[in-house]
């Protein structure tokens, strides 16, 4: 490093004239390069408009006319479809399918946030060292680490496969509706783990770590990898079917009986008054998914009497030992997460529940009920979705969490 008086002796040896401050005068003259960067920056502009209005001249418009081909006029509600539609997408209306339209309104008018739901007492009690048992903490970590990773499988299937090969633009529409709702649970969990204070990396990566919960995932993924080939297209038999066997899979299994051991365990802890907010999370998420879940078997069914020929004998046995196999995996996940009674519960009264889900799923698609349950062994289960039950406004919001647009005051 130089010292000061090497750096002068160095100095000196060069001629230094410092810059001349340009007077007043010159600076108000303009410069010459001035004057080129604006005739520089109009000729360019000229360039561009003139190169777009070529542009637009020479547009080939016979690509867009093959898809265009029979799509230019009104539509019919006969020419509506649910796969393989050659009517306009983009024509709402005339609503042929009414269900789908009302299941839309009726999910919009439910709309609700994670942070309006106080997490204050979940947060002290998880605190607490001996607030909760050991097999309680696991049922809320397992449920936590299950449901973060499911939702978000779920909406990739929904906006990467569903979306593009339903063709019919009223379930289009229930349809972006619950890819959002997908995406509001998934941060339901997130803030549910966030308030915890959890470990995120054991949370988020058990579905890679814990085996009953990596089979579930894996087994939903084989159902929905093909139709996210963005390659897959509807038009023959051997694909609609492969569309179809995806919609069971996704609404019957996924949604209609991989839930509902986790729902049961939280909503059944919330009873309890212990993990009071996580519990009122569940319940808003339970009733999205119940009615998820009716748009799903409604869409199943219209596509199986639109297209009889899909509803082959095989696919009908295929449907049946997907059902089973997957009310298979939820009793091993109840197994491993209710190691030993809890709750007012344990594996085999889960079992039991799990198997009377599986009839009800069979029976709403038309197949053969495959388990001798007669009655649901937890009834308060079906009482939280299929009734129009109200808290005390002032302890907390009512549970249909309607919006106020769409309450209506007797």
């Amino acid at each position: 490093m130089l010292t000061w008086e090497e750096f002068d002796k160095e100095s000196s040896g060069h001629d230094f004239t410092p810059a001349k401050i340009p007077s007043k005068d010159e600076k108000e003259q303009p410069s010459p390069l001035d004057e080129t960067k604006e005739d520089y920056n109009e000729s360019s502009s000229e360039n561009i408009l003139k190169a777009v209005a070529e542009d637009l001249e020479d547009l080939d418009v016979s690509a867009g006319l093959a898809e265009l081909e029979g799509t230019a006029a009104r539509v019919a509600v006969d020419d509506k479809a649910m796969i393989n539609c050659r009517a306009d997408l983009n024509q709402l209306v005339p609503f042929k399918y009414d269900w789908a339209w009302q299941k839309y309104l009726d999910g919009s008018a439910n709309h609700w946030m994670p942070q309006e739901v106080n997490m204050t007492a979940d947060i002290a009690l998880w605190k607490t060292p001996d607030g909760l048992t050991d097999d309680e903490r696991l049922i809320v970590k397992r449920n936590l680490g299950f449901f973060s990773t499911a939702d978000s499988l779920v909406a990739n299937n929904l906006v990467l496969a569903i979306y593009r090969l339903i063709t019919n633009p009223e379930c289009r529409q229930y349809i972006l509706r619950q890819a959002f709702e997908e995406a509001i649970h998934t941060h339901a969990y997130q803030y549910c783990i966030e308030s915890l204070s959890m470990d995120e990396g054991e949370i988020f990566n058990m579905y890679h770590e814990v085996p009953s919960v990596a089979k579930k995932a894996a087994w939903g993924l084989k159902y929905t990898q093909q139709l996210s080939d963005p390659k897959f297209e509807t038009g023959t038999i051997e694909n609609d079917q492969a569309l179809l066997r995806n919609l069971i899979a996704f609404y019957c299994c996924l949604e209609g009986i991989f839930f509902y051991c986790g729902f049961t365990q939280i909503l059944s802890m919330g009873r309890r008054n212990k993990m009071t907010g996580t519990c009122e999370q569940f319940q808003y998420i339970l009733r999205d998914e119940s009615m998820h879940l009716n748009f799903g078997i409604d869409m199943i069914n219209q596509i199986k009497l639109e297209n009889p020929s899909l509803w082959s004998e095989e696919l009908q046995q295929q449907a049946t030992q997907m059902i089973l196999q997957a009310t298979q995996l939820e009793i091993d996940y109840a197994r491993d997460t209710m190691p030993r009674g809890v709750l007012g519960m344990n594996a085999a009264m889960m079992e039991e529940y799990l198997q009377f889900i599986a009839n009800r799923r069979l029976a709403q698609i038309g197949l053969k009920e495959q388990f001798n349950v007669a009655e649901n062994p937890f009834p308060w289960m079906s009482e939280i979705m299929d009734l129009r039950k109200e808290k005390n406004f002032f302890e907390t919001r009512v549970i249909e969490y309607q919006t106020g647009g769409a309450l209506t005051w007797d």
